[in-house]
């Protein structure tokens, strides 16, 4: 009896090790199951999103985007717009001017976009501009509030609206354009900087934006090769700030001044051909033109006959005196010339007319006699065909229509209504 005790104690012992062992093993067993299970559940969440796109849009890739057609340019050559199915619009600048995605407000963004597309969201507002030629565009899309921050100072604009939003504190001065306050940009929340191609001076500038996380985007209007190429990068502006339709209605309210002014200097001339020059076409006036300003050193700066200005003149029915000054490789349009060699080239021009917009505006003709003696003697000023430009006029960027038309009324003897000229008595 005492060794059966002891057996069964042994059995039972054996048992209990037997019974903890394959627990343990049950209890591990649904421990792994269960970790793998959540691995490979995490595994498949993980590759389902890279391959959709979720957690970051609706799972549309770029790659698969293709445009459903492109905005139409008379004449701008420096921006592209290119348009798709879902709303978005492309905008492309040329010369590293910037690539953006403008994604309509409730419209997921698209993954998978190249590196160098900035995306914008929505209309574009809290906008820092430091391009002062670019005011103009939002002021006639009625978009001035979108414009947050400037790099031109209250006192520099001669623009009302952009002087009254300064004055008003809508806008601010957030320093020039190669030393910008970053501080006040960011606490104003600023979602795009708008540049001049002065910025490709300053390359620091524009990297130190966009590794804050703004984009930037480099208007290179001045480069378009027709003058109302300018006024067209309205239609950019328009996109970006959602008033498309208004960027259209401004833009062809140029073209039209255009057309009209065009139309009448062709049929002058042909009225002049078939007239054998009996001096009957005043309108075909082939009537010459210096533009001009005296610097303070008493040198002549004059336009080269490819720069814009020189181009209107020829568009409204006049010739540029120096019309055989053309490129010469350099990025300026402008050259600078001694008095003497001015009054030689256009001491007998039929016209004159000052820039103001560098030392400012001229009241009368003895202050421009007063920067020099020859100016006297020149055939313009004896005939009282002396004009002056006023200090808008490099600002308000979008009339090259009406200044064009403003040209074409100058060499016809119709004074009236003019904006960007008036004659110097």
């Amino acid at each position: 009896m005492k060794e059966n005790k002891k057996y069964g104690r042994k059995v039972s012992a054996a048992a209990l090790i037997l019974l903890l062992v394959t627990a343990l093993l049950l209890l591990c067993s649904a421990c792994s199951e269960e970790t793998a299970g959540s691995s490979g559940s995490g595994g498949s969440a993980d590759a389902a999103e890279k391959e959709s796109g979720a957690g970051v849009n609706s799972g549309v890739r770029w790659s698969d985007m293709e445009p459903s057609g492109s905005m139409e340019l008379l004449y701008a050559e420096e921006f592209s717009v290119d348009y798709y199915e879902n709303g978005c619009r492309l905008v492309e600048i040329a010369e590293d001017g910037g690539r953006f995605l403008v994604v309509p407000e409730g419209t997921e963004v698209p993954s998978g976009l190249d590196d160098d597309i900035a995306v914008i969201e929505g209309a574009a507002d809290h906008i820092y501009l430091s391009a002062s030629a670019v005011m103009d565009h939002f002021c006639r899309l009625g978009a001035v509030d979108t414009i947050k921050l400037t790099s031109t100072k209250e006192e520099d604009w001669y623009i009302d609206e952009a002087k009254t939003a300064m004055k008003d504190g809508r806008i601010q001065y957030a320093g020039k354009y190669n030393a910008p306050d970053y501080e006040l940009i960011l606490d104003t929340g600023c979602r795009l900087a708008i540049e001049s191609t002065m910025i490709f001076h300053a390359p620091e500038v524009r990297e130190q934006l966009e590794e804050r996380g703004i984009p930037v985007l480099v208007d290179r209007s001045s480069y378009e090769n027709h003058p109302l190429g300018r006024s067209e990068w309205i239609k950019l502006y328009g996109v970006l700030t959602g008033r498309e339709a208004e960027a259209d209605a401004v833009f062809q309210e140029q073209a039209d001044k255009l057309e009209e002014v065009t139309a009448a200097v062709d049929e002058s001339r042909t009225d002049s051909n078939a007239e054998q020059n009996d001096g009957n076409a005043a309108q075909d006036s082939g009537n010459t033109v210096a533009f001009f300003y005296i610097t303070s050193s008493g040198s002549v700066n004059i336009r080269k006959a490819d720069d814009y200005v020189s181009k209107m003149i020829e568009l409204a029915g006049g010739t540029y005196v120096f019309e055989d000054l053309a490129d010469d490789g350099t990025a300026t349009s402008t050259e600078t010339i001694q008095m003497e060699d001015f009054y030689a080239a256009a001491k007998d021009a039929d016209y004159l007319i000052y820039n103001s917009t560098i030392d400012g505006e001229l009241d009368n003709l003895d202050e421009l006699l007063a920067k020099s003696s020859l100016l006297k003697n020149f055939a313009a000023v004896r005939s009282g065909k002396v004009y002056c430009t006023g200090k808008n006029m490099y600002q308000e960027t979008v009339e090259t229509g009406t200044m064009i038309s403003d040209i074409y009324h100058m060499l016809n003897g119709d004074e009236d209504g003019m904006h960007f000229l008036y004659r110097l008595k």
